[in-house]
């Protein structure tokens, strides 16, 4: 089944930025090169700019931003930037729409800069790359601006609440993938209480009634975003499905479906560079289902066995296509 995909994040910037020779082509290296890419007929990617809680974090984001901007040039033949009149045609486009986001806030500001930095180093991202699809406040650890999903009793902190208010109105989500719960339930009173104008998404988290794991989302949470009318994306990553079942993957979208995502969920495969990985329990990081980006059509044909056809598009394409759509409607 060669239904056109949009995923909502993978790590191929870092790859790039970090590892001496990378490159974009490198299947041994990446599972979502470009070539895989192809393969598995992606027609979006979502590429992160991803940093660590660690000096530095400022510098390294902007080189992932370069790097965005080289791929685009060096592989011009098969991607581009990604907007809305991309996503209108993406049925008909013979290439990949590429975009970045933000995973970790750190990159905007490092924890002694003052937070108008952040507000500085934003816009200069968006000029790089043209377009931020999403932010999110913090990855596995606390910073600045709030509580990592790995911490526990950290929310969002005063400049986790300027940020948001900075952002507000820009056409950029805010992703609560790796959000402590104190964190993802401060980011919504915020935005509620003080009316601003975001949209909040997961953009690669599975469901903890599923596979209890701190990476997955809580249903109060899952149900928010379905309120809001965000989208979930489906995490690839064996650690956050069910590390010992090769068929999780299905139980966490067929689980999506069943509460009410039908109009939400999607694909977020994290992708990454795995083989300097220290903790070598984890790997392989990925089942052999969903490995690289060249294993949709196949995922897709067996989940055509549950799903109806109009449910594989909305999961494959079209709920993201809607989202990106009303999101960057100008």
């Amino acid at each position: 089944m060669n239904l056109p995909i949009i995923d909502t994040h993978c790590d191929i910037l870092s790859y790039l930025a970090k590892i001496p020779n990378a490159s974009a082509d490198n299947s041994d290296d990446i599972a979502c090169s470009i070539p895989l890419l192809k393969k598995g007929n992606v027609k979006m990617q979502v590429c992160a700019i991803y940093t660590d809680v660690a000096p530095g974090s400022m510098e390294l984001a902007t080189k992932q931003a370069h790097k965005f901007r080289e791929m685009l040039i060096n592989h011009s033949m098969d991607t581009c930037p990604a907007n809305g009149e991309f996503l209108t045609n993406i049925l008909s486009s013979s290439k990949i729409g590429l975009v970045t986001a933000v995973e970790n806030a750190a990159g905007l500001a490092d924890e002694k800069v003052p937070i108008s930095k952040a507000y500085k180093q934003l816009e200069n991202l968006i000029q790089l790359t043209g377009r931020i699809a999403y932010i999110s406040l913090t990855h596995h650890t606390e910073n600045r601006f709030g509580g990592g999903n790995y911490t526990k009793g950290i929310g969002l902190k005063d400049d986790g609440k300027r940020l948001l208010d900075y952002v507000s109105g820009k056409s950029i989500a805010i992703d609560l993938s790796h959000t402590s719960d104190k964190l993802a339930e401060g980011i919504l009173n915020h935005i509620d209480s003080s009316k601003l104008d975001l949209q909040v998404i997961a953009s690669h988290s599975n469901f903890r009634h599923i596979w209890n794991h701190k990476r997955n989302l809580t249903d109060e949470f899952a149900k928010e975003i379905i309120h809001r009318k965000g989208i979930i994306g489906v995490n690839f990553l064996r650690a956050f499905l069910d590390d010992k079942n090769p068929e999780g993957i299905l139980d966490h979208i067929l689980y999506g479906f069943e509460i009410g995502a039908e109009d939400q969920i999607c694909f977020g495969a994290d992708f990454f560079y795995t083989k300097d990985f220290p903790d070598k329990k984890r790997f392989p990081f990925y089942f052999p289902v969903v490995e690289n980006a060249s294993k949709y059509p196949s995922l897709l044909q067996i989940l055509s066995q549950q799903l109806s056809n109009q449910q594989l598009e909305k999961l494959a394409y079209g709920n993201c296509q809607r989202f990106f759509s009303q999101l960057w409607k100008e």
